[in-house]
């Protein structure tokens, strides 16, 4: 029994031998076969591959196998980096044509101060870009020319770089609020570009003061600052426009009819037409007067007397109109009006 058994295990060990040389013979010829070169050809180095090269180049492979995979960089990961690289781009390109037009802007602006006889100088970019079509009417020219003349024999208030004072202070769409005046003050050193606002060290004349006396009782903590200097309200978007931007010294009106309420008026309607919930802050019949073209539908318009003392007890003392008018702004989802802000100097 145990001699059967070992010679059955003798013919499988055999058998399976055989097999695998059998394996390895075909395997040799498909290998010989794939390599040979047909008839009449000239053989090349490839057909020199011998089947040790074949296994070595095999066992070759195999050690790549050991080799330590290759580390495959996160998808999220690279989508992030091609966000990041597109947004850096994307800023650059924009950082390139800011340049570019502002570059334009102020070859445009070089330009005009030579044609309107240095009328037009420190004007803010935005509100050239917006009144630019204005500079080049025959009204425009006609008072530069007008201007030039008055300040060859005559103080002319403000000086040339503040008459567009009023512009430098924000972006045109920066606006929120709008104060409107009638003329500038015509005395030394108090017209700078901004109704009702005054030089540091120039004391507040009498309507500025009744604005600060109502300030005290509408808005809760305000203290007079011991200045007439607005620009703090100008940077938060209060456009304080007079109707007029030049005035002869100790004359009021002199330059009134000579161009600058059409200008103005121009002004007033680019921000009506292309801003939404502003707040017009209308003294006295001359502002309302100038006022009446402002659509009511799309912004909010508070009138009063106007705060000189000829008429302040009339109508404007009581008035809240700050306060009633960050209420609007608030209820529009705008930052309100920080009256209380008035540094001397900026």
């Amino acid at each position: 029994m145990k001699a059967c058994v070992t010679q059955t295990f003798l013919w499988l060990t055999n058998k399976a031998v055989l097999q695998r040389k059998l394996y390895f013979t075909m395997s040799q010829s498909k290998i010989s076969a794939f390599f040979k070169s047909p008839s009449g050809q000239k053989r090349t180095r490839a057909d020199h591959i011998t089947t040790a090269d074949v296994d070595k180049s095999k066992s070759l492979t195999n050690v790549s196998h050991y080799a330590k995979p290759p580390i495959k960089r996160s998808k999220t990961i690279e989508k992030d980096s091609d966000v990041k690289d597109l947004d850096t781009a994307s800023k650059m390109l924009n950082s390139e044509q800011d340049r570019i037009e502002q570059n334009k802007i102020a070859a445009k602006l070089k330009l005009l101060k030579s044609k309107t006889n240095g009328l037009v100088v420190n004007i803010g970019p935005s509100w050239f870009t917006a009144l630019e079509a204005e500079f080049s009417k025959e009204y425009f020219s006609k008072l530069s020319q007008f201007i030039a003349t008055e300040r060859e024999k005559s103080t002319i208030y403000p000086p040339p770089e503040h008459v567009f004072t009023w512009t430098t202070a924000c972006d045109i769409r920066s606006v929120k609020v709008v104060i409107i005046g009638q003329d500038p003050y015509h005395g030394p050193k108090q017209a700078h570009g901004l109704c009702f606002s005054v030089l540091p060290g120039v004391k507040p004349p009498p309507s500025l003061e009744n604005m600060f006396k109502e300030l005290e009782s509408d808005i809760e903590g305000f203290k007079h600052a011991g200045h007439g200097n607005l620009i703090g309200w100008a940077q938060q978007g209060v456009l304080l426009l007079n109707a007029c931007l030049t005035v002869r010294a100790g004359q009021p009106n002199s330059h009134a009819g000579k161009g600058w309420e059409k200008f103005t008026d121009a002004t007033i309607h680019w921000l009506n037409s292309n801003l939404k919930g502003l707040v017009f802050l209308v003294w006295g019949a001359y502002a309302q007067k100038k006022g009446a073209c402002i659509d009511k539908k799309k912004h909010h318009i508070l009138t009063a007397v106007h705060p000189s003392p000829l008429s302040a007890h009339r109508g404007f003392f009581g008035c809240k109109h700050f306060s009633h008018c960050n209420e609007l702004l608030i209820a529009d989802g705008q930052k309100p009006i920080n009256w209380k802000h008035l540094p001397e100097t900026v």
